[in-house]
């Protein structure tokens, strides 16, 4: 058998949403922006994945963790009853 040709997969690079948009703020009591970087079963989503730096995945993680201290996120995802 012959070997397939490999495709090539195009992907593009990631940037910070922080770095890139200063208007936007890292804060625990935004909730809405946190749920972004959080999992439909409550984990956080990894930096190589989301595409931020590794200063405001630090800042973020700290916002999410202290977030689901206070109960405005919660630690682990919908029930799916």
């Amino acid at each position: 058998m012959a070997p397939r040709p490999q495709k090539k997969l195009f992907s593009r690079r990631k940037s910070c949403r922080f770095c890139s948009d200063s208007d936007l703020v890292i804060n625990y009591k935004e909730v809405k922006t946190l749920r972004n970087f959080v999992s439909e079963r409550g984990k956080i989503i990894p930096r190589r994945i989301v595409g931020t730096c590794a200063t405001h995945q630090r800042q973020l993680c700290e916002a999410i963790k202290q977030a689901r201290h206070i109960a405005l996120l919660p630690y682990s995802g919908n029930p799916q009853g």
